[in-house]
């Protein structure tokens, strides 16, 4: 991904400032609020990043679950380049570093022109959701096995 990544950024068509910045960071800083609307993806760089949401307990309570980190190549808010969202996490630098905050619509418009270019990111961005999805269903699987043992449910079963 990041090789694809970085061809498209050196191409003078893609121009930074336009269809991409570059943000340092610092750890604590918030580079994407969940509830934010957004129309960009970011690829880290350099340093990590910590993914966290919002989860509602009983009694509305709220407590910030910590989903994934993230580290360098790393690709997240890829769901923009279908349409402007609302972000679904918070993401939060734990380290210093650097990322590159892509225009979800220059970069779609950046694939029309260069189908070839376009096919390898989105090739290789099926794995990286794959392995997500995948990595999802192992934590719910585990979650629900705890619920059931907390609770004692599992002997009626």
């Amino acid at each position: 991904m990041n090789q694809t990544l970085k061809e498209i950024l050196a191409d003078p068509e893609f121009k930074e400032g336009e269809a991409w910045f570059r943000h340092a960071f610092k750890a604590q800083d918030v580079l994407v609020k969940e509830g934010d609307i957004g129309n960009t993806l970011f690829v880290i760089e350099k340093g990590n990043l910590r993914v966290t949401g919002q989860v509602g307990l009983e009694q509305k309570k709220q407590l910030q679950a910590g989903f994934c980190d993230l580290k360098e190549g790393d690709i997240f808010g890829e769901s923009c380049l279908h349409e402007i969202h609302r972000r679904t996490a918070t993401v939060t630098a734990i380290s210093e570093g650097c990322a590159w905050e892509i225009v979800g619509d220059k970069l779609n418009a950046y694939f029309e022109k260069y189908p070839d270019l376009g096919y390898l990111f989105y090739k290789k961005l099926f794995v990286i959701l794959t392995e997500r999805m995948k990595s999802a269903n192992h934590r719910i699987e585990n979650l629900l096995a705890w619920g059931l043992r907390a609770h004692d449910i599992e002997r009626h079963l």
